[in-house]
């Protein structure tokens, strides 16, 4: 038997080694040599650059500081992640005996029977004080990794919420530079609305004349009022959208409701003339959503190392040492010293089924946070392949309506000079009016479309990866 002993002990050291849980490995994820829409993979990517590089107007740039200050989502993602730091020293905290105190005061009363043949005292009663005080401890033996292994979950859940502050952190500066693009944008659709109603309104007032002349017809005076008043509509519905875009600025960067300064229209941003994506597989090493993936698996695997160490006993150890008095008085001052030394271990036998389920769904959920982090490793390749394709078309789609934006300016001062000479009727300076107008929006759209397309890539890229939080915060 005793020959016997050191195998035992060898057996249960192996066994704790292995109940620690699997050792954590990234899943493979098939990156592609290059993203597609991109020519060749390029040393340097846009994410390499700091947002205020990118975004390199001052209004904006203030309102993304004022924002990455202010805005209460990114404030709860704080507090959030000071609430899963907290809970790695709750979990951390097993490690350590745990001391406290224990005391109370018993008072007794005994009546009792006289009963010589029993020996008994005399009839009556009698009362006797009995105060405890001392000190408590107790410590549990991590033999099988169990505190270990939460300590690793509740560490690998508090990363996850530093990635997740980081992912809304760059969101945030998308979503307030989106914002403010679209606002500008509907400035300048504004103003193309403004120069159709003046148009329209100069036509309605010389049809008017004409027609007072009896040059023209009715048709022509109440056609050239009905694009007047269509034109004064669409004037409304984009202010209508200016102050909901400025509003939903506002709830951005952390304001009440109001008006929002920007530039320009004439002086918009441009975005670079190039836009490098870089590796597709330093993606997995960038965007904050990928790592949050990550830290994810990490603590799944880590509740597997729990749920494995349930099945086997908790040793413990537990200590008390105090006084016991029947005087207050006394309790300090007395001999009677009160003090325990125990070991304890206590494990299942039976618990019908209940800790295999749980190790199977342990199992379970470490298996669904491998398949999210390639769900997202391959969301994020179409998210930069996407914004990639966008950029480059939309470029091309932007130069073909300046050329038809230029001519249909031309054909509206054509049409007018025949319609002035005769030559023409209203129909032909109505259509090629109605025809210019919707062309501007087209190419204001499409303008703004390219420059969101610049800040999706950014966002998709992880932007700004390798500032700290600090850094990001505050900006140059």
């Amino acid at each position: 038997m005793k020959r016997c002993a050191p195998i035992l002990v060898l057996a249960t050291i192996f066994m704790s080694g292995c109940l620690w849980g699997p050792r954590f490995k990234r899943p493979t994820v098939a990156a592609p040599s290059t993203f597609r829409g991109q020519t060749s993979a390029d040393s340097f990517s846009l994410a390499d650059q700091a947002w205020w590089n990118i975004y390199s107007d001052p209004l904006l740039e203030a309102l993304i500081k004022e924002a990455l200050k202010n805005n209460y989502d990114l404030r709860t993602a704080i507090a959030h992640t000071q609430e899963a730091h907290a809970y790695v020293g709750v979990a951390r905290a097993a490690y350590s005996p745990q001391v406290g105190f224990d005391s109370g005061v018993q008072r007794d009363l005994g009546v009792y029977k006289a009963a010589p043949d029993l020996d008994l005292p005399a009839a009556g009663d009698s009362t006797q004080n009995l105060i405890l005080g001392g000190l408590s401890t107790a410590w549990e033996i991590d033999l099988w990794g169990r505190i270990r292994n939460q300590t690793t979950a509740a560490n690998a859940t508090y990363l996850g919420t530093q990635e997740a502050r980081r992912g809304l952190m760059l969101s945030l500066v998308s979503d307030v530079a989106a914002a403010y693009l679209e606002l500008v944008e509907l400035d300048r659709r504004l103003e193309v609305a403004k120069q159709s109603r003046d148009a329209f309104q100069a036509t309605y007032k010389l049809f008017s004349e004409r027609f007072g002349a009896g040059i023209v017809s009715k048709l022509q005076v109440t056609r050239a009022e009905a694009a007047l008043a269509a034109a004064e509509g669409a004037i409304n519905d984009i202010e209508r959208q200016i102050a909901a875009k400025e509003n939903q600025i506002c709830v951005l960067v952390g304001r009440n409701p109001g008006p929002v300064e920007r530039i320009s229209p004439a002086l918009e941003w441009n975005p670079p003339p190039s836009v490098p994506a870089g590796i597709p597989s330093q993606l997995l090493e960038r965007r904050p959503d990928i790592r949050q993936a990550e830290d994810n698996i990490r603590s799944a695997l880590a509740s597997v190392g729990v749920a494995n160490a349930n099945f086997f006993p908790r040793i413990g150890l537990t200590a008390l040492f105090g006084r016991v008095s029947t005087d207050l008085s006394s309790l300090t001052s007395g001999s009677s010293t009160v003090w325990a030394l125990a070991a304890s271990a206590s494990g299942p036998l039976f618990t019908g089924g209940r800790l295999t389920q749980q190790r199977r769904a342990a199992k379970a959920v470490f298996d669904q946070a491998k398949f999210q982090y390639s769900q997202s490793a391959l969301k994020a390749f179409q998210e930069v392949s996407d914004a990639l394709i966008a950029s480059q078309k939309l470029s091309a789609v932007e130069e073909q309506q300046k050329r038809e934006v230029t001519a249909l300016t031309e054909s509206v001062t054509i049409a007018n000079k025949r319609y002035l000479g005769g030559l023409a009727s209203y129909y032909e300076v109505l259509e090629a009016q109605q025809l210019l107008y919707p062309a501007e929006f087209s190419l204001s759209e499409t303008s703004r479309d390219r420059r969101l397309a610049v800040v999706q890539l950014y966002k998709a890229l992880g932007g700004g990866w390798s500032l700290d939080n600090a850094q990001f915060t505050k900006g140059h």
